[in-house]
């Protein structure tokens, strides 16, 4: 610990710890008044902000600069609702198309069935608005792939399927994901001699179609949509070579795509699969047939995809992110053909920005949960302006499961819903009751995150334990997980049910407010539900919780079971725990004191500090802290306040 932190912990100690006792009681005060339902919920020094009007057919909404300060979040009964995802409208010949191609009638035939098929060739030029990243692009031209923050040689790439690739570097190479960001880092003259030899030395390892882990729907919708959008990159001068053997790559993985995506399990491959398929449809010729069976299964795939307030049902902040991608890049694709996409697409993206922007912390990045990492301030801004979609966060969003308190300078993210079921899982965590806390542009309490990019600079042998119970911000019992984390991203049993609700709370002059949340994770094992309460004052500088253990039948069973409340610590914070063992000093890197204390606690809890990890925006795993409150509870059941508070 620095002399400069050191000196401020020791002089702060005293007045703090009277501070804390005064606090404390008010764990005990009477019933708070509630505000009714109707009254408008009001944040520190934020104007009201009225719903923007609907917007006018085919308009397309003006991107925010990425400076902005964060807008006013939508009320939940004020958010964008789901638009009908029915078939574009068309005639009976457009209807016969789509009808012939899904039973397997060639496009050619069903496009212009009294002329010669026309010559394979791209009819337009892609311009996304989406940006990858420059730095990995550099690396790639000066021989290094880099994928999640770990370089590796590209004469030492495995293109073979299946290979000894990781996981990560799996998606990267056979995705062909790096093409977005070498076309990001120079002119396409310069980025061809880069482009080519990787996609030829990919093509000679893969010469059998559908043969190996890369013919996935997810990785082979990836592969031919990044060739559609970024052929120019390959194709350029000498990359005319190429040619002949990328527009037979394309038209192959079109039609295999074709009769397999409709099997795909997995509804983010699936949308990937038929984003790809449309995108083929646009800027291959007679692709109209295939273009009209295309949207019609993007549209189903993203109805079943996305939930009522807009999150994908993976609950996966970077699946949601991906899925916003996909839409920016297909909606180029319309654009280069001068097509206008069908209006759901448009509607599904003003859905997926203001549920990932929930949850935005206050350092204007995201938070991490399901095995995503924390994504940093720049790649979000840089996803939304592409969209073009003027995002606020929600306040509340039920279906997905994550609710959001901001109290002028705090932010609070709650996990308040159960894992996704398997059918919808990706990287699952036992995250329930999770909760992630900023102050200003400091993150104070974390999880560990970043459970998908195992393999990269996060070793792939603790993939597992990051999606486990310890590796976030809530309690654990007997050190297992409230729900069965299993391989390839699978969860299994545990958590089924989380009740849930939200308030304003008044006490005096002060405003505040509340959440609580239980569920029945270990209900089955240990007869006990958990429950969890957060107050978050309206000036964010104190959050107060309760962490209660009672029996899920009349009867509690007899003797005690061992607990663990983890918090995990922001990148930075120097933290001691307190002489009596109840409490911890937290020294931040902006100079601000905390202190977390123990309240009215029970049996022999008592607060330890260990170490931990935290998974940044870029892949790397930075070492961190956290403070754990352990001890024995009795199965009958138990209570655990705590107090999180600014000093001074």
């Amino acid at each position: 610990m620095s002399e400069g932190h050191s000196d401020l912990l020791n002089a702060a100690r005293e007045d703090a710890a009277d501070e804390m006792q005064v606090a404390l009681p008010l764990f005990d005060d009477p019933e708070p008044h509630v505000v009714e339902d109707d009254e408008p919920e009001v944040l520190a020094e934020e104007p009201a902000v009225e719903a923007p009007p609907e917007p006018a057919p085919q308009r397309r909404p003006v991107p925010p600069p990425a400076n902005d300060a964060e807008p006013e979040p939508l009320e939940p009964a004020r958010a964008l609702v789901p638009a009908d995802f029915a078939l574009p409208r068309t005639g009976p010949i457009e209807s016969v198309m789509r009808w012939g191609y899904r039973l397997g009638i060639p496009g050619p035939i069903l496009a212009a069935p009294l002329r010669k098929p026309a010559k394979p060739r791209l009819l337009g030029t892609v311009e996304t608005p989406l940006a990858g990243d420059r730095i990995a692009g550099i690396s790639l031209r000066a021989g290094q792939m880099q994928v999640a923050g770990l370089k590796a040689p590209l004469d030492k790439i495995d293109y073979n399927s299946p290979s000894k690739l990781t996981p990560p570097f799996v998606r990267a190479v056979h995705g062909f994901l790096w093409m977005r960001d070498l076309s990001s880092c120079a002119t396409r003259a310069q980025c061809a001699g880069t482009a080519g030899p990787i996609f030829a030395a990919w093509l000679k390892a893969n010469p059998q179609v559908g043969k190996g882990p890369a013919w996935s729907v997810e990785l082979a919708g990836l592969r031919l949509l990044n060739w559609l959008v970024h052929a120019p990159i390959l194709l350029i001068g000498e990359g005319e070579k190429h040619k002949p053997a990328m527009l037979e790559a394309m038209e192959t993985t079109a039609r295999w795509l074709d009769r397999q995506v409709a099997s795909e399990n997995d509804r983010l491959a699936q949308v990937c699969g038929w984003a790809a398929i449309t995108a083929a449809g646009l800027l291959m010729p007679d692709g109209k047939p295939r273009r009209l069976y295309g949207e019609a299964g993007l549209l189903r795939s993203l109805g079943e995809l996305v939930s009522d307030d807009g999150g994908v049902l993976s609950r996966s902040p970077s699946a949601q992110a991906e899925a916003i991608a996909l839409l920016i890049d297909l909606r180029a694709c319309y654009a280069a053909v001068g097509r206008e996409p069908p209006q759901g697409i448009e509607s599904i993206l003003g859905l997926l920005v203001p549920a990932l922007l929930s949850l935005r912390m206050g350092d204007r990045g995201l938070g991490s949960w399901h095995g995503s990492a924390a994504m940093s301030e720049e790649s979000l801004d840089a996803l939304v302006t592409a969209s073009g979609v003027r995002g606020r966060p929600m306040l509340e969003s039920r279906h997905w499961g994550y609710q959001r308190i901001r109290g002028k300078d705090g932010v609070l993210v709650f996990d308040a819903a159960p894992p996704p079921k398997p059918r919808h899982a990706r990287h699952a965590c036992a995250s329930t009751l999770a909760f992630e806390f900023s102050h200003r542009a400091q993150r104070i309490i974390v999880n560990c995150g970043g459970a998908e990019l195992a393999g990269a600079l996060v070793p792939a042998r603790i993939e597992q334990g990051l999606r486990g119970t310890s590796a976030h911000s809530t309690l654990v019992l007997e050190e297992t997980n409230s729900t069965a984390v299993l391989l390839h991203g699978q969860v299994g049993k545990g958590v089924e049910e989380v009740d849930f609700s939200r308030e304003i709370i008044e006490q005096g002059a002060r405003k505040a407010t509340r959440f609580e949340a239980v569920h029945n994770g270990y209900a089955s094992r240990f007869g006990l539900l958990h429950r969890r309460i957060l107050i978050l004052s309206d000036d964010g500088g104190e959050l107060r919780g309760e962490d209660v253990l009672e029996p899920s039948t009349r009867k509690g069973k007899r003797g005690k079971i061992g607990f663990a409340m983890r918090f995990h610590l922001g990148r930075g914070i120097e933290a001691r725990v307190s002489d009596d063992g109840h409490g911890v000093h937290l020294a931040l890197p902006d100079a601000s004191y905390w202190q977390f204390r123990l309240a009215g606690t029970s049996g022999e809890a008592h607060c330890t500090l260990e170490d931990s990890l935290w998974v940044d925006g870029h892949g790397r795993p930075h070492e961190v802290q956290q403070i754990v409150v352990e001890g024995m509870a009795a199965r009958s059941g138990e209570r655990f306040p705590w107090l999180l508070k600014k000093m001074g």
